[in-house]
């Protein structure tokens, strides 16, 4: 029985393309049908590209005809979340009153794989300024999970994971400042990774004029989604080329370099020991079983400053969404509003509590790279807790707190620059199980291993069909 092509990974499209087995032509309608399939279900894509996607195909098919180099991703489709800039279309957001902001040119990354031969296909779906973990917004409205309607699908990037799921797309393009890529991971059954800071240019819009704040800086990267673990290495080689206008960026040896085995695992299933699912837990075990089974040196051992990095994100991120809180706030939807309000509270900001919790991120910097001197990569959740119903994360600030502590392990990434991977491990009563590998910085090759040996041992299980329930 011949495989459709949108259950295909990007790699996998991409050779046969070369090797002149399918057409651009071919995998891009296929990408399209499905869309017209599925998306009704889950609401992951905003905006289908199709008529520039079909002549960007036909072009691809004349250039492989005419015997020239093709490059990596030559004639795959991809999605982009619609909070980064692609030429001639619109960078929403998730705000209504931004459906007409049309970008004039592409965002560095999406500039990177158009050189690279991929195909923007699709936009696909985000809460508000990105600034919620359930994907939802009064311009598009909710992103439905695919596995469960009645469990977020994640967020920001939930519209990517969710397309990326039910084989919208074979690789989508979104990104992370609090686990934006890699929660929506967690609850879709897709892999991403977040790459190091000043591993792929942050620059995702050139719609707004102010510089971005701090943790903006520090924390917020662009990041590949997809089904396949080698599909990430691929799309983050390309994603990482200069961009001479992000001063973040850094020439840093390509997604790592080598380290003298066996690699040390630090493993935590609780790392705020606040209490977690048991069957997040169980996951963990599992991945911890793989890994030392294959040759790694594993130990159950805490990870520093968890509760710490927590506090301290939380005096930095605040104090700076409090100075714009005013402009954004009437753009945006009832429940994204209430979910900004709470996490930021009504306390007035205070400098001080701001500079000393920028010192503080620099001593939790320095036991973390001390830490992993001896332990070079750490496994853990990326949210201690299940997928979470939807409506949970509005329903109290007790809820909320609990939630944003579950994701204590996956935020201090962020905090600090590190790269990590959200990576599959199965299925338990009907909802995909997730595992977080972090690795030191500019060290996404061990990350990378680790993921390919779990996937190789565990299976790669989207995409799926939508549950309608």
């Amino acid at each position: 029985m011949t495989v459709p092509y949108w259950k295909w990974s990007a790699a996998d499209l991409a050779k046969a393309i070369r090797q002149g087995s399918v057409s651009s032509q071919e995998v891009v309608q296929a990408h399209l049908e499905r869309i017209e399939t599925v998306n009704p279900a889950v609401n992951a894509v905003t905006v289908v590209l199709s008529n520039g996607a079909i002549s960007a195909a036909k072009a691809a098919d004349e250039k492989a005809a005419s015997g020239q180099t093709l490059a990596r991703l030559h004639g795959v489709p991809i999605s982009i979340k619609e909070n980064i800039d692609i030429a001639g279309s619109a960078t929403t957001h998730g705000i209504a009153s931004l459906h007409g902001e049309i970008a004039a040119t592409d965002a560095p990354v999406i500039a990177h794989l158009r050189r690279a031969g991929a195909i923007p296909i699709a936009r696909t779906n985000l809460p508000d300024f990105g600034l919620r973990w359930h994907t939802d917004n009064d311009l598009h409205g909710a992103t439905r999970n695919p596995w469960d309607a009645s469990r977020t699908p994640g967020g920001s990037s939930g519209g990517e994971a969710a397309a990326i799921a039910t084989g919208m797309s074979p690789l989508g393009i979104g990104n992370d400042m609090g686990g934006s890529l890699r929660y929506p991971s967690q609850c879709c059954g897709v892999t991403a990774v977040k790459p190091s800071l000043g591993r792929v240019s942050r620059t995702i819009t050139s719609m707004f004029n102010d510089p971005p704040t701090f943790y903006e800086q520090v924390a917020c990267v662009n990041g590949p989604v997809a089904r396949h673990v080698r599909d990430l290495r691929l799309a983050l080689d390309i994603m990482s080329q200069p961009d001479p206008a992000d001063p973040c960026w850094t020439a840093a040896p390509r997604l790592g370099s080598s380290m003298p085995a066996p690699v040390r695992v630090a493993v935590s299933d609780d790392p705020s020991g606040s209490g977690g699912s048991a069957t997040v837990a169980q996951g963990i075990r599992k991945a911890a079983d793989i890994l030392a089974n294959a040759g790694y040196q594993v130990e159950q051992v805490a990870a520093p400053h968890i509760a710490d990095s927590t506090n301290v994100i939380h005096q930095i991120a605040d104090t700076e969404i409090k100075r714009y809180l005013p402009t954004i706030l009437p753009m945006m939807s009832k429940d994204g509003r209430t979910v900004l309000e709470r996490l930021v509270g009504d306390e007035p900001a205070d400098l001080s509590h701001y500079t000393n919790a920028i010192a503080q991120r620099y001593r939790i910097a320095s036991a973390w790279n001390l830490f992993m001197e001896q332990h070079s990569l750490v496994l853990g959740p990326v949210s201690a807790m299940l997928p979470f119903e939807v409506g949970y994360d509005v329903a109290g600030p007790e809820l909320l707190e609990t939630f944003v502590r579950s994701m204590a392990l996956t935020e201090i990434c962020n905090l600090l620059g590190l790269p990590s991977i959200a990576v599959p491990v199965g299925v338990v009563d009907g909802l995909p199980q997730a595992v977080q590998l972090i690795g030191p910085r500019f060290h996404e090759d061990l990350c990378f291993d680790a993921a390919d040996t779990i996937e190789q041992h565990c299976g790669v299980i989207t995409p799926v069909d939508p549950v309608i329930s």
